[in-house]
Parts: structure tokens; C-alpha cells; sequence
């Protein structure tokens, strides 16, 4: 292989679908630190390690007749261009609405294609929740949630693998006879796999089609990707979801979507109590009133990522050895489309009981996986335009995407300077909405984008999906739900 060639790598579909319009999208990640930042120091760092992962060091090139429209070329990187700090006032009134501010700033503006698609924001000052913010953006062709965090893992300074979300262990699981059990379990199944999947094919066709959703103040209309977002996010605790998840026989994601659809069921509420009455104390009011409408269609795009094992370890290794991680580096993730119960319910532990049985059936279906191939099928047999205006589609006709990532179980030391939480989010989606949860240690991060002219108090929705969290964890303990009864929570 020449040397030339070597310089190039094809993009992937995926990477190629992201650089249309509909789907200029970019990660945005705020990472609060528990020090000042050393510009120096980081930017040092940074250098150590993040550059030896080649898509750092690479630019998208277009229309390289040899190799495709869309290829990375190395190229050497100057941090002078990708790392920035604004000289700030750190004694500066309203640290917190500032940065949310320059964080809705910076999402606005175009990614420079000429250099390395990720920069950098180092942000000096004290908010409630860190001593100091840094915001990392990414275009998304580079990779996904899951690479990214996991490449800032790897970039992290860790005394022990306990840092790292753990593998999943594979026992063998000895034969006592019970195979005719097992047949008839297995063949149930698969006969599940096969029409869950067909079911999920079928009502994405129906969306791409015709099928749209309700009309609700949070829903989002054909070219939403273009209006201006705000970013919040909220950080709980970690136990209070471990709690709910063990007493309900549920997973992290059941509980998530749980608390999904009662926050939402909560604020539209209040949107539509705010729609309906001109009372002066609309909160009481809306309190003990249900003004939501019936027969709502809501729905939320889920994403999945279609790894087959975590990569944390491959990732650490290619850091060391500067090789490709051929096939779980990039775009990986595949969607499906749950639908969410959005109402108010006298019994809060329903929310995750339902949210439980629509996940359930999706662990039972390969539809991300479909859609994934079908989205590359698109891209390579009939270019990026069509593929990107029929998947834009599932997007803008539902209501908000949504995802849940695993992050270290212990807290790191990340370029330089201890890491206090990771809050991941995006920018130029087609949705109105877009909910994010990130766990960090013993911290577990609600990060939400929100369209300013749909949602424009965001906070309000963030404060509705903690209060959820905080009505399923009394009700487990009021009730002894899934404790022993030496707990004393009864």
C-alpha cells in the first residue's frame, strides 16, 4: 500500500449520511471539573493522548474520486485551532446562565471542514456545579455517544480497571435434562424476535409514510434542525435509580423511560393548563387537574448501540498502539421507535411498569439492527441525499429522541484536572427534543436540548423528570417495594 493511500480511509456510510443537511449534527458534551483549569497543562494533555486516536488527527475530505465522495486524510493538528479559552470574568454574575448561553452560541456555529471536526471550550468559572466547564463539540461523523465516551476513558488517568464499566460475564449454564423446555423456549423466542421486528419495520414504514404524531407543544414540524436550542441538564443520584431499578425487577433504561414519560406527563400538563386557564396559580391548579388530551400519540426514537462487547479495553489498547479499531470505532447505533404513555397517574410505580414492558419487547426484536443496515443500504445504493430526507422523516414525525450511556463507575482524572460529571447532548437534530442520561460514579446526569421557541422553559421539564424520579423512590420505600423487611423502609 502506497503511502498516499495510507494518508486516506473511506468514511462509512453513516459517517457520509452526516453531512447532510438534515443531519448536521454535532455532539456537545459539557464536562465540569472540580478545579480551575491549566490551559497549559490541558492542552499538554490533550496532546498525550487524544491526538494518538487517528480520526483526531484526520480531515473529511469530499469527493475523492478513488476512494468514494467521502474520505478522513491525516493531517498534523495545530491546538491552537481546536483549544480554546476565552479570557473571563470568574467573579462574573450568573456563571450557570452564562454558560448555557455560550454553550447555545457555539451550537449555532458551522464546523470548520478544513481542520479536524472537535474543539475544545475552556470556561473559568464557578457555576453550581463545577469549579470550572469545559465543552467538547464533535461533529458526529467522527463517532458516536458511546465512542466518544469511551475515548475520553481512555484519555483518562485511572490507578485500577474499577474506573471501567464492567464486562459482562458469560457462565455455562449446565444441561439437566430440561431440553425440551429449552426447544420450546427457544423457538417461542424466536418466533417473538421475528414479530416484534416485522412489527417495528412496519410502524417505522407507517412513519415514513404518513404516520405522524400529535400535535403537543413539544412537538417539533419538518426542518426543526435549523432553530436555535438551549442545553440543561440536572445531576441526581445514582442510588435513586439503583433503588427503583431493583425493587421494580427493572433495568437502567426502564427506569429512565419511566422517568421520561411521567416529567413529560407533568409538563404538558402544566403547557396545556397554561393553554386553558388564565388563573393566577396555574401550579396548584394544574396540580390535581388532568387537562392533558386523550388518545396522545408520542413517541420517542430510542437509540441502541449494536456493539457486540464493550470497547473501553480495545480503545485503551489503540491509544497505546496507534492501530485502527476496525468495526467498533464510529457510528454503531442503530434506533427503534417506543412509544411513550404520556398521562397522570395516581400510581407513580406505573410509569416504570409500563416503560418496562415497551423495552422489554424491543430487547426482543432486531429492529436497530435492521435499520441500521437499511440506512447504509440507502446510503451506498442510492446516495446520501435520499437516505437522509427518508431517516430525517422517522425523526421530525415523532416527538424526541432519546438515550442512556454508561459512563465510569469511579471518578477520573481527565486531562490533567479531576472530572466532577459528563453531561452529553446534541445539536442540530430534527427534534424538538432531545433527553440524554449519563452515569458518572454515584452521579447520574438528565441532559436535555430543547428548542427555544417550542420549549422555552427547559429547566421546568428538567425540575418535572427529577420530581418523577423522586415520587418513584418514596413510593419503593413507602412501600417496601422489592426490600427485605429487616430495611426498616416499610
Amino acid at each position: 500500500m502506497s503511502q498516499e493511500e495510507d494518508q486516506y480511509q473511506p468514511a462509512s456510510p453513516m459517517a457520509r449520511l452526516m453531512q447532510t443537511p438534515c443531519f448536521n449534527i454535532c455532539i456537545l458534551a459539557t464536562l465540569g471539573f472540580r478545579t480551575t483549569i491549566d490551559v497549559d497543562l490541558f492542552k499538554q494533555d490533550v496532546e498525550r493522548t487524544l491526538l494518538k486516536h487517528t480520526r483526531f488527527r484526520s480531515v473529511l475530505m469530499m469527493d475523492s474520486k478513488k476512494r468514494g465522495k467521502y474520505s478522513w486524510k491525516r493531517t498534523s493538528v495545530d491546538l491552537k485551532n481546536h483549544v480554546f479559552a476565552p479570557d473571563l470574568d470568574p467573579n462574573m454574575e450568573s456563571p450557570d446562565e452564562f454558560v448555557e448561553d455560550f454553550m447555545s452560541e457555539i451550537s449555532r456555529n458551522p464546523m470548520d471542514l478544513t481542520k479536524p471536526l472537535w474543539e475544545f471550550y475552556i470556561l473559568n468559572v464557578k457555576t453550581s456545579k463545577a469549579n470550572s466547564t469545559v465543552i467538547l463539540k464533535i461533529h458526529h461523523s467522527m463517532g458516536d455517544g458511546v465512542s466518544l465516551i469511551s475515548v475520553l476513558m481512555a484519555c483518562a488517568n485511572k490507578n485500577s480497571q474499577s474506573n471501567l464499566p464492567s464486562k459482562k460475564q458469560i457462565f455455562d449454564v449446565p444441561n439437566n435434562g430440561m431440553v425440551i423446555k429449552r426447544v420450546f423456549m427457544n423457538v417461542w423466542t424466536t418466533f417473538l424476535i421475528i414479530f416484534n421486528t416485522l412489527v417495528g419495520l412496519l410502524w417505522i414504514l407507517a412513519t415514513i409514510v404518513y404516520l405522524d404524531d400529535t400535535k403537543t407543544p413539544i412537538k417539533g414540524e419538518r426542518g426543526i434542525e435549523f432553530s436555535p436550542k438551549r442545553f440543561v441538564h440536572r445531576i441526581i443520584n445514582f442510588d435513586d435509580i439503583k433503588l427503583v431499578k431493583t425493587a421494580m425487577n427493572a433495568t437502567v433504561n426502564d427506569v429512565a423511560t419511566g422517568v421520561v414519560e411521567a416529567g413529560l406527563g407533568r409538563y404538558l400538563n402544566m403547557r396545556y393548563g397554561q393553554l386553558s386557564n388564565s388563573k393566577s396559580n396555574i401550579a396548584e391548579y394544574v396540580k390535581n387537574t388532568n387537562l392533558l388530551p386523550k388518545k396522545l400519540r408520542l413517541r420517542s426514537v430510542v437509540c441502541f448501540n449494536l456493539r457486540q462487547s464493550p470497547i473501553i479495553e480495545d480503545l485503551g489498547e489503540i491509544m497505546e498502539s496507534e492501530k485502527e479499531l476496525k468495526g467498533k470505532w464510529g457510528n454503531i447505533i442503530g434506533v427503534a421507535l417506543v412509544p411513550l404513555s404520556v398521562d397522570v397517574q395516581d400510581e407513580p410505580l406505573n410509569y416504570v411498569r409500563r416503560a418496562k414492558a415497551s423495552m422489554d419487547q424491543k430487547k426482543l426484536s432486531l429492529e436497530p439492527k435492521c435499520i441500521y443496515i437499511i440506512q447504509k443500504l440507502l446510503t451506498n445504493l442510492f446516495g446520501i441525499k435520499i437516505a437522509g430526507v427518508l431517516t430525517n422523516a422517522i425523526f421530525w414525525k415523532t416527538t424526541l429522541f432519546l438515550s442512556n450511556m454508561v459512563g465510569p463507575r469511579e471518578e477520573i482524572t481527565l486531562f490533567g484536572h479531576p472530572l466532577s460529571y459528563i453531561a452529553p447532548t446534541i445539536s442540530g437534530f430534527p427534534q424538538a427534543l432531545v433527553v440524554h442520561f449519563q452515569s458518572y460514579a454515584d452521579k447520574f446526569i438528565i441532559s436535555i436540548a430543547a428548542d427555544e421557541k417550542l420549549i422555552t422553559n427547559p429547566h421546568q421539564l428538567c425540575d418535572d423528570m427529577v420530581k418523577s424520579l423522586q415520587d418513584f423512590r418514596e413510593c419503593v420505600i413507602k412501600r417496601g417495594i422489592g426490600l427485605s423487611k429487616g430495611s426498616g423502609l416499610c
